[in-house]
């Protein structure tokens, strides 16, 4: 795999990272939301990635002729929670039933702080991959000089 390469990869994670956390942020967000436009209480909404091949604009002709082919990080779906929503009595809620229980969203902000940093990690991870690798190309060139 040549460097510009590890750059596509790295880029890949950042790209997934990003997005997991912008639906992360929606979860805690939306943890006391009783009414959506859908109807009904938000729907907790989970990330799923998948391996994803991933090109180089810059591959070489070497790396093409090994098929030195690098694999990166894609999201494939969202799935969003179906179960039904937690039930708790409050019977002066505007969204209260006729026996005065509210459906709230099946959200454990805790949970997604936990899931925030970790997806935040992951991100900075990749950052220092990629500074890593550039230092690496300038040492490269530098060499040539």
């Amino acid at each position: 795999m040549s460097l510009f390469s590890s750059i596509s990869v790295s880029a890949s994670g950042l790209s997934a990272q990003r997005e997991r956390a912008q639906i992360l942020v929606e979860n805690i967000a939306n943890a006391d939301t009783t009414r959506t436009p859908e109807g009904g209480p938000y729907r907790r909404r989970d990330v799923v990635f998948e391996s994803q091949d991933v090109s180089s604009p810059f591959s070489s002709i070497i790396d093409s002729q090994l098929n030195a082919d690098a694999t990166g990080v894609a999201v494939s779906q969202v799935n969003v929670d179906t179960s039904e929503p937690e039930r708790r009595y409050l019977p002066g809620h505007p969204d209260a039933d006729k026996d005065g229980y509210v459906a709230i969203p099946r959200v454990n902000p805790a949970e997604d702080m936990v899931d925030l940093l970790g997806a935040s990690r992951a991100y900075q991870a990749n950052v220092s991959a990629i500074s890593a690798v550039k230092d690496m190309i300038q040492r490269s060139i530098d060499l040539f000089r």
